[in-house]
């Protein structure tokens, strides 16, 4: 399977200015062996929410696509509500951190953290 195919699979952008944030934490941390992984667990005001962190393992069914370098990695199950989203690192004066812009969210609560 191409990295066009898995990345069409998995649906999920991942921008430059987050690919290049990822590039440092990585550096930062020393570690090559790590991926970002992206996954939508039950729980928070609106009933699913997002993590995203550093993880070495390898799930069967795990999605992987190449972004500048970077893997990002969604599990099968969250995959369906995470098609077209897109993941970008913002530092601005009010805000900095990754954002998810989501499609699929029908609504969030008011502190952005949960969606449904």
């Amino acid at each position: 399977m191409s990295v066009q195919q898995e990345t069409t699979q998995q649906g999920v952008i991942l921008t430059e200015g987050a690919a290049a944030k990822v590039s440092s934490l990585l550096v930062q941390e020393g570690r090559d062996d790590l991926r970002l992984r992206i996954a939508v667990q039950p729980g928070g005001c609106s009933g699913l929410k997002y993590q995203l962190y550093f993880d070495d393992r390898a799930i069967d069914g795990d999605i992987v696509a190449d972004f500048s370098g970077v893997e990002v990695v969604t599990d099968k199950m969250s995959a369906p509500y995470l098609m077209g989203a897109t993941i970008d690192f913002v530092d601005t004066i009010e805000k900095q951190g990754f954002t998810i812009d989501n499609p699929n969210a029908s609504g969030s609560c008011a502190c952005g953290d949960s969606f449904h």
